[in-house]
């Protein structure tokens, strides 16, 4: 797929005649979604991060983030040209389950999620992936490569994550544009699969 815009150039005018999808992307505090969002967004990306602060204690576990200083509080919003003739909004959502209302409202509409995931954190992803399956949204996982996160094995992610073997797990980068696109294409592409031949 040709990426119009991506290598610094400004943002392709729509034309009008391009095929639009919602995307949710959606993973557990800390993910790297709001990286993610705005890395591959070709406008102005909306940004609802707020500071943290002393109230939020007990509340987000910030375990494994010393450097984490702000939270999503509503939702990041990019678009994205994928292809000449294919545009994707991509609307980020809060991870923490006391936003999970907000999760809800942001699926509407979307044709599919991609989760994103810290093999540091794997726990915390299980929450968002079953809410994620009750609200019937076909998805794709792609673990999010921190530095000195732990390496794992497909299958034993898949094991740890019970997915089923049609459900697309690739690694990205959320800090490398052309890595966060290619896990936004074989997302694409499986929402593009008839769930027949999945």
């Amino acid at each position: 797929m040709s990426l119009p815009g991506f290598n610094g150039s400004e943002s392709p005018i729509l034309r009008g005649d391009e095929r639009t999808a919602k995307v949710l992307v959606a993973g557990h505090f800390g993910a790297g979604k709001t990286t993610f969002v705005h890395g591959l967004s070709q406008i102005a990306p909306v940004s609802t991060e707020e500071v943290m602060t002393s109230a939020g204690e007990g509340i987000d576990d910030h375990a494994g983030l010393p450097q984490k200083t702000t939270t999503t509080v509503a939702m990041d919003f990019g678009r994205l040209h994928l292809a000449d003739d294919l545009v994707l909004y991509l609307f980020g959502a809060p991870g923490q389950p006391r936003f999970f209302t907000i999760l809800k409202d942001l699926a509407y509409g979307a044709l599919g999620a991609l989760v994103l995931t810290d093999t540091r954190r794997l726990q915390e992803t299980y929450p968002i992936l079953e809410l994620i399956e009750q609200l019937h949204m076909p998805y794709a996982v792609a673990v999010n490569a921190f530095d000195g996160a732990p390496v794992h094995p497909e299958p034993r992610l898949r094991q740890v994550m019970d997915l089923a073997v049609t459900t697309p797990l690739v690694t990205c980068d959320a800090r490398e544009p052309v890595s966060s696109r290619n896990a936004l294409i074989v997302l694409i592409r499986h929402l593009l699969t008839p769930e027949s031949a999945r």
